[in-house]
């Protein structure tokens, strides 16, 4: 099925979660000189105009990002990824937001390296369509060499399937960011063995999941799934900005599956997940968890309900 068009959901409060723990991630691997591999097995478009037809249709980043363009109390984390998605709308003016490929360009270095999988023939054309466009700037700007290429490498494939030929990485050091469309159920599942797999093949790696914490069995499923996957470590978030409606429609709330999390990210998230709670809950109903453990069944867990 390749129906789905992530433009729809640009912005909204799924990619603020997202889009901040990427950011928290990658900028930990950047603290070594090493180079590492970042590997992204759904990547869509690459960027997203917020005024375009499919981003205005619903205007979901209005209930996302567009809460915390203006304000001045961002927390430390919370102003990195805000300051990201500025330096794309040099403007001031709202008008882009970049999807994780674009979010990933902006933070590796000239060493690090950036492999990109999207099956859906026109998001992938769009990716490579921007990634050229953001080569010209670059080289305009005369900032760094040429992004396609050894540095960036852009593939119309299946991202699970794919992701196997770059286990493990050259360097050893990598993270893998796993996000599909779940529009067929069968996704959970792809999920899950594509996490076990990559931990088999490259045990260090760090495996970031992005999932929609929807009413369906699937989706309830996963994360208990993904526990029991062994590594050094993992970590779940989950933000939920209102009280899911009687139909079970609508995307109230969404989580992050972190395996080999950094030591660094739990601490940014307890002090993050509050304010985001605050400023992007819609009723009563929002709220955030925080899980940490291991495969072995030893877990914590920190829930903060804010009204």
């Amino acid at each position: 099925m390749l129906s789905y068009r992530h433009a729809f959901h640009a912005g909204n409060h799924a990619d603020v979660l997202k889009h901040l723990v990427q950011i928290q991630l990658l900028n930990y691997l950047n603290q070594k000189d090493t180079a590492y591999m970042y590997i992204d097995t759904h990547s869509g478009a690459g960027v997203y105009a917020l005024d375009s037809n499919y981003a205005s249709k619903n205007a979901e980043y209005e209930s996302g990002i567009a809460r915390l363009w203006e304000r001045t109390d961002l927390p430390s984390a919370v102003a990195d990824y805000v300051d990201l998605i500025k330096s794309l709308n040099p403007s001031g003016k709202m008008r882009y937001y970049p999807g994780s490929p674009y979010c990933a360009e902006h933070i590796l270095r000239e060493q690090d390296r950036l492999r990109f999988f999207e099956l859906h023939p026109a998001d992938s054309k769009l990716l490579a369509d921007n990634f050229r466009k953001l080569e010209a700037h670059a080289a305009e700007q005369g900032k760094r060499p040429a992004t396609r290429g050894k540095r960036v490498m852009i593939e119309r494939a299946n991202g699970f399937q794919g992701l196997k030929a770059l286990l493990p990485p050259p360097s050893r050091r990598g993270i893998v960011l796993i996000d599909p469309p779940y529009e067929d159920k069968s996704d959970y599942r792809s999920v899950v063995d594509t996490v076990t797999d990559g931990l088999q093949r490259f045990a260090s790696g760090v495996y970031a999941v992005w999932y929609p914490a929807l009413n369906r069995m699937e989706s309830r499923q996963m994360p208990d799934k993904l526990k029991k996957i062994p590594s050094n470590g993992w970590l779940n978030v989950t933000l939920t900005v209102s009280t899911p409606s009687p139909d079970g429609f609508g995307l109230h709330s969404s989580g992050m599956f972190i395996h080999n999390p950094p030591w660094t990210l739990e601490p940014v998230l307890r002090e993050v997940m509050p304010y985001l709670v605050s400023v992007l809950g819609q009723d009563s109903g929002a709220t955030f968890v925080i899980e940490t453990g291991k495969a072995d069944g030893v877990a914590g867990k920190q829930k903060r309900k804010t009204h």
